[in-house]
């Protein structure tokens, strides 16, 4: 009997709508329990994502670096869907001002804000600079 080799479908959304969709031989997502490799015919799985730079390797061999500043992932039936408030292609970022908008966030932290708002920003910040450091070659 022969293996299913079947790709993965990867779907990616965030609260602006649908980020990214295709067919994926893996995927590598941050949760609060680390690094989880998913690849074809994964055990179901569900998961919260932490602020981060999710690499899918598509079918085609394209790899796609998405910044997540949080979420969902499910891992189900091959497919795997990434849920977040948002999320980001590396492509779609620039790093400079990603830098500056993280570089204020901590200021604000270390000045003791606290705020929901400046939270969010310090982790969407966080996540696009990882994405895009990744997406250059540079972790």
């Amino acid at each position: 009997m022969a293996l299913d080799s079947s790709p993965l479908r990867v779907e990616v959304v965030s609260a602006d709508g649908l980020i990214w969709e295709g067919d994926a031989e893996s995927v590598i997502a941050r949760t609060t329990e680390g690094d989880l490799g998913i690849m074809s015919h994964h055990e179901p799985f569900f998961g919260v994502l932490v602020p981060s730079a999710v690499e899918v390797l598509s079918t085609e061999g394209r790899r796609e670096i998405i910044a997540v500043d949080g979420g969902f992932i499910s891992v189900a039936e091959n497919r795997v869907s990434l849920l977040n408030a948002y999320a980001r292609l590396a492509g779609e970022i620039d790093q400079a001002a990603a830098e500056q908008q993280l570089n204020e966030a901590q200021l604000a932290l270390e000045k003791g804000d606290v705020s929901t708002e400046t939270m969010q920003k310090y982790h969407r910040a966080s996540a696009q600079v990882r994405a895009a450091q990744k997406a250059a070659g540079r972790h």
